[in-house]
């Protein structure tokens, strides 16, 4: 996963964005019930069935006088999505957006050579893939033409690209991994029923954004935020000249609530909340999403006055959904198929195919077959991944050793096949992607006692404190080898734990950065609880749904710096309604400030008034005690 948000707006480029489902956003989990989506009518399902006669009638077509050609295609396939989506935005109880729109879309890929060097070889994925936008009437003649275009362009750019390829194989020297181009798997057929857009009620959900957007206006250190709903029924065609035909039909829902502030010394600050359900009943009733804006509000009052973070290097204690994330950007990327061939990758694991990669207490599967885990449905599920491949349940690391990488239809060395991993956003090639991540342990203890743990890690190395990630943002990381192969998470919500007893401190200003190999060892003991992060992630095929599950962590070491920010100053003025706001905003900074002198001095000032000795800390560190 790849997230950024120096700032709301970027924030908010990123909600609207999500309507085409390009954003990322940390999801907490929607409990399931009984309701299942709803069949679409035999209309909707003869309707289908045209398209996909079209689709294939034009294919064959295709094939067949193309194949006349030099170089010939040895391979065509066509997929159609349909999207219709419904969104609904409002800001401070009032409604800014509310709109549906019903779009379909056309990939059409060209494959010229043969399976063992064709003209997506190395660097040139690229050049198989042509988009185009299709009628949504089921006009046979207006479908049939806007797929004959797009072939006969995507076939001419395919040829001159393999062209190339074969002159470039020639001089270039001998590749390490001379595995083939596209691998031969067995054609699929499926037909899985076109299911109904979720029918929601707009105008009562209208009403709804506006009762929980105007939440946020009691809340004067919330500058900026927004609450929306969208939903999406995606019904995708795929048909290819290998025989394979497919569809699959998939709802979702999403309620997004983001919500930014800043501090004095121009800090941005964000929370965030999603809930993702299949169904309207499946969504978070009033009295929880109420909750979640009540918190928001709370976490960024204390958010600003929180005490930054200088670099530090010790024990921490990851939350289960912090975990999860740390899972999906460490690992679970550089367990992707592709990672493992190519000049420009770095190929973290590689060559360590049955070696030990992880404590032998850990296993890691990827089940894209999974729809929910405790009650909790997961983003990463689909049947079809959109090479036309079966889902499958992949066992990638087993008691820590590593046994298998997510595998698209691009063989690598000693992996010849898919494993139904080879995903994409509409408009791009698939590669092995994740779908649903599950951390399972058999070193537990219960999550009520993580906590002592961490302390007792910290008295055990003499730290003056650990550290407890609570949530988190996403995070993104390097696989290049013309870039350091390391990571970053984002977190949002950062304690400091004492070992003496005293309170936990929330803090701010600080990201978790580190290398696989080094990182991956430090981990001590896990929790007995599996919580759920679903979200967003973009790579090199495109912005997809996933899921990751883990317990939380205990690490002997977490490696931490200073997140990047801004030195824009808060807003001048209180926020209208708050104008009495303005002496006591004053008074508050004027005591932050004089706290913070005090700290460099190395005296604390309690609540009574008199002026107390700063307590010891360990030579050299800078933090301690404030």
């Amino acid at each position: 996963m790849t997230f950024s948000r120096k700032n709301f707006e970027l924030a908010s480029a990123l909600i609207l964005a999500s309507l085409a489902f390009s954003s990322l956003a940390a999801a907490s989990a929607s409990k399931t019930k009984t309701t299942a989506p709803v069949i679409a009518s035999p209309r909707a399902q003869a309707s289908a069935a045209f398209l996909v006669d079209t689709m294939q009638h034009e294919m064959t077509r295709a094939m067949k006088e193309l194949g006349k050609a030099d170089p010939a295609p040895y391979f065509i396939g066509y997929s159609v999505t349909e999207h219709n989506r419904t969104a609904v935005v409002g800001e401070e109880g009032a409604l800014f957006t509310s709109m549906s729109s019903n779009t379909r879309g056309l990939d059409v890929v060209v494959r010229v050579g043969t399976p063992a060097l064709d003209n997506t070889h190395n660097e040139n994925r690229v050049s198989a893939v042509m988009s185009s936008v299709l009628p949504r009437e089921n006009d046979k003649d207006a479908i049939a033409r806007v797929l004959w275009l797009n072939t006969d362009r995507e076939y001419k750019r395919a040829a001159k690209t393999y062209l190339e390829v074969k002159t470039s194989s020639q001089v270039r020297a001998v590749e390490e991994d001379s595995s083939s181009d596209f691998s031969g798997e067995k054609p699929s057929a499926y037909t899985g029923p076109v299911v109904k857009p979720p029918e929601i009620d707009q105008k009562k959900w209208e009403d709804k954004i506006r009762q929980y957007s105007a939440l946020f206006r009691k809340y004067p250190e919330v500058y900026e935020s927004m609450v929306m709903l969208v939903t999406d029924s995606t019904n995708r065609y795929y048909v290819s000249s290998e025989g394979t035909k497919i569809t699959t039909s998939q709802p979702l829902l999403r309620l997004v609530m983001f919500a930014s502030t800043r501090a004095d010394d121009g800090m941005d600050l964000l929370r965030s909340e999603t809930f993702d359900a299949s169904t309207p009943d499946r969504l978070p009733g009033d009295d929880v999403v109420i909750a979640k804006i009540e918190k928001m509000g709370l976490d960024l009052k204390n958010l600003r006055k929180a005490p930054l973070v200088e670099p530090f290097s010790g024990p921490a204690l990851l939350s289960g959904r912090a975990s999860a994330v740390f899972f999906h950007e460490v690992l679970g990327h550089r367990l992707e198929g592709q990672r493992q061939r190519g000049d420009d990758e770095g190929q973290t694991f590689t060559k360590k195919v049955n070696q030990l990669i992880l404590p032998k207490f850990l296993t890691v599967v990827d089940d894209p077959t999974m729809k929910t885990l405790n009650g909790t449905e997961l983003s990463g599920h689909y049947e079809y991944d959109d090479e036309g491949v079966t889902g499958d349940r992949t066992v990638l690391i087993k008691d820590g050793v590593l046994k298998e990488f997510l595998m698209s239809r691009m063989p690598v060395k000693n992996f010849s096949h898919s494993n139904g991993h080879g995903r994409a956003q509409d408009g791009l090639m698939p590669v092995g992607r994740q779908g649903n991540l599950i951390v399972s342990s058999s070193k537990t203890t219960h999550d009520a006692d993580m906590r002592a743990q961490l302390i007792a890690e910290v008295k055990r190395q003499g730290q003056p404190y650990g550290l407890y990630f609570e949530d988190i943002a996403g995070g993104f990381t390097l696989t290049t080898r013309s870039l350091p192969q390391a990571f970053q998470i984002l977190p949002l919500m950062v304690y400091r734990v004492y070992p003496d007893g005293r309170p936990d401190e929330l803090v701010r200003g600080v990201d978790i950065i580190g290398t696989p190999l080094a990182s991956l060892t430090r981990i001590i003991l896990t929790g007995d609880k599996t919580e759920v992060f679903n979200g967003q992630c973009g790579a090199e095929s495109g912005t997809i749904p996933v899921a990751a599950a883990a317990p939380a962590v205990l690490f002997s070491e977490i490696e931490v710096q200073k997140k990047a920010q801004a030195h824009q100053r808060p807003p001048i003025l209180p926020p209208p309604a708050f104008e009495n706001l303005d002496a006591q905003l004053h008074e508050e900074r004027k005591g932050n400030m004089e706290r913070a002198a005090l700290n460099m001095i190395g005296l604390t000032r309690p609540q009574g008034g008199d002026l107390l000795a700063r307590p010891n800390v360990p030579a050299g560190d800078s933090e301690g005690a404030r």
